[in-house]
């Protein structure tokens, strides 16, 4: 392959160590590469534990994004930071001989404070700090975030940590493993730990080629028995979970564990099956933790995890839910609760030459009083694109849209040319659409399609953001609760009438449910 291969990594010390280490691989097969270092958010948000981030693949998420862009080939990570599940398209293309697999302990003076009982330990993991809780329950673990040598400075620095924990791997190939250092064999390390892996496109067929060429099988059939087991346990960097599979003598052996945060739970198991019998080795150990406590443990861990609460007044569908990101948990319910009214037949006897629709609940009261085929509408002018993909469907075509009421009734001003429409509206409507057009000389025949109650719910206090998608919405809320929350809205018609209680207001680019979704990610993973 004649182009350069363009590596991605972090630019920390240990990420570059560990990308010279592939380019030099490569590079020994007569390939010509290049580096290309980027910031993760992993590597900025020093202030906070890794563990209440609440962001899947902190460490690998700024370089899912170049590489599929297509801004770099290939990326490198410790595999201990990568998501077990993989992000679309991207996929492990190598991983090479793994390092020293170990947690180390770094003591200040000597290991003394071992056997005492006010120990004071740091350690960033989650995993670490369960086991060395569950070991010596009367010491303290504190946070510790940075690269190696700004840990190793706040150690020394410090004046209560007696120690602090590090991986074996990362400071022995920086060289700084101090002399007052000492392996944890008893400390069950990360699926993965001491692991280089190398990500790639998985329609990158020429470069899928090359890696497979510096991977390293023994360790890619160790580390994907401990990742099953991590995968299949549903946990993730925030999981107080250890793994750890070698091959000795033609055998499989795996040793793994699962405890509660603060390390009063633990369930351990070990098994040893042939090389070659191991395909199932992964899932089988994972379902006898999972029946020995290990489901209850997890679940209790899940519940208490650091999670952003948002709540949308309007019941969402499976899709919209998992359209959130990684951190937000959302709750949903049906604000306002919208029933037809009955139509008289008068209405339709006769073409009607412009119609209006502000929004899918009049559309949908009209139909269930008569058909597509028997309404006669000869101009149909409607707010949003789902409510004109839904008018175009089961009546016929639109002639116009536009993303609010406002602009709507804007556009008919400039461009109607019959000055008389019929519009179908709910009996809370708040749009400005009928004074506007009244004010220009258009005659409206109103006609209340569907009415409109409200059904809001009582805000926990933990909720921070609220989803409103109608004027409606937003009153039916304040019956209930507090205008002390974010409003995500879904148009500028809705977020007019939250201005009018919130400090805080958004609005979605696009009147639709999945746009105003993806405003609440953007705000919450900046």
């Amino acid at each position: 392959m004649s182009k350069i291969i363009r590596i991605g990594t972090r630019d920390s010390e240990l990420a570059l160590y560990q990308t010279n280490r592939v380019k030099s691989e490569l590079e020994k097969l007569g390939h010509k590469t290049k580096i290309v270092a980027v910031k993760s958010t992993g590597d900025l948000e020093l202030n906070k534990p890794l563990y209440e981030l609440g962001i899947t693949g902190i460490f690998t998420r700024t370089l899912d994004i170049a590489m599929l862009k297509g801004d770099i080939d290939i990326a490198v990570h410790s595999l201990k930071d990568v998501p077990t599940v993989l992000p679309k398209g991207i996929v492990q293309a190598a991983v090479l001989e793994r390092g020293n697999v170990r947690d180390t302990l770094v003591y200040k003076k000597n290991e003394e404070f071992l056997s005492a009982r006010n120990g004071v330990i740091a350690t960033s993991s989650l995993r670490r700090k369960a086991q060395w809780l569950n070991r010596y329950p009367t010491h303290t673990v504190e946070d510790i975030r940075g690269n190696i040598n700004t840990r190793l400075q706040k150690l020394e620095d410090s004046e209560t940590w007696h120690g602090a924990i590090f991986a074996a791997a990362g400071i022995g190939r920086l060289e700084l493993r101090p002399e007052e250092a000492v392996n944890l064999d008893w400390m069950v390390p990360a699926p993965g730990q001491g692991a280089i892996m190398v990500a790639a496109r998985e329609i990158d067929e020429d470069i899928l080629a090359i890696c497979a060429e510096i991977n390293h099988k023994e360790t890619e059939i160790c580390t994907t028995i401990e990742r099953t087991f991590l995968n299949k346990l549903e946990g993730g960097c925030t999981a107080p979970i250890g793994a750890l599979a070698y091959i000795k003598s033609e055998q499989v052996v795996f040793r793994v564990i699962l405890l509660s945060p603060d390390g009063s739970k633990k369930i351990e198991a070990d098994r040893v099956v042939k090389l070659g019998k191991h395909q199932d080795l992964a899932v089988t150990v994972a379902e006898y933790v999972l029946e020995r406590g290990g489901k209850h443990i997890m679940e209790g861990l899940h519940s208490k995890e650091k999670k952003t609460s948002v709540f949308s007044t309007k019941l969402l569908t499976n899709d919209q839910k998992d359209r959130f990101a990684n951190g937000i948990v959302v709750e949903s319910s049906n604000f306002i609760k919208v029933s037809s009214n009955r139509i008289p037949p008068r209405v339709f006897k006769k073409e009607i030459e412009n119609v209006v629709f502000t929004s899918k609940n009049a559309v949908e009261s009209v139909l269930a009083n008569y058909t597509g085929s028997e309404l006669q509408f000869n101009n149909i002018y409607c707010v949003g694109r789902k409510t004109r993909r839904f008018i175009k469907n089961n009546i016929g075509p639109v002639k116009h849209f536009e993303k609010s009421a406002k602009e709507l009734a804007e556009y008919l001003t400039t461009n109607l040319k019959v000055k008389e429409v019929t519009y179908f509206s709910g009996n809370l409507r708040l749009d400005d659409l009928p004074s506007i057009l009244e004010n220009n000389n258009i005659k409206i025949n109103e006609i209340e399609a569907y009415q409109t109650k409200f059904d809001a719910k009582k805000m926990p206090r933990t909720v921070e953001a609220v989803l409103f998608y109608s004027p409606s919405g937003i009153e039916s809320f304040l019956k209930e609760n507090k205008a002390n929350t974010i409003a995500f809205c879904i148009g500028n018609t809705t977020a007019a009438e939250a201005k009018k209680h919130f400090s805080d207001v958004r609005v979605a680019k696009l009147p639709t449910v999945e746009s105003v979704i993806d405003l609440v990610n953007k705000h919450y993973n900046k």
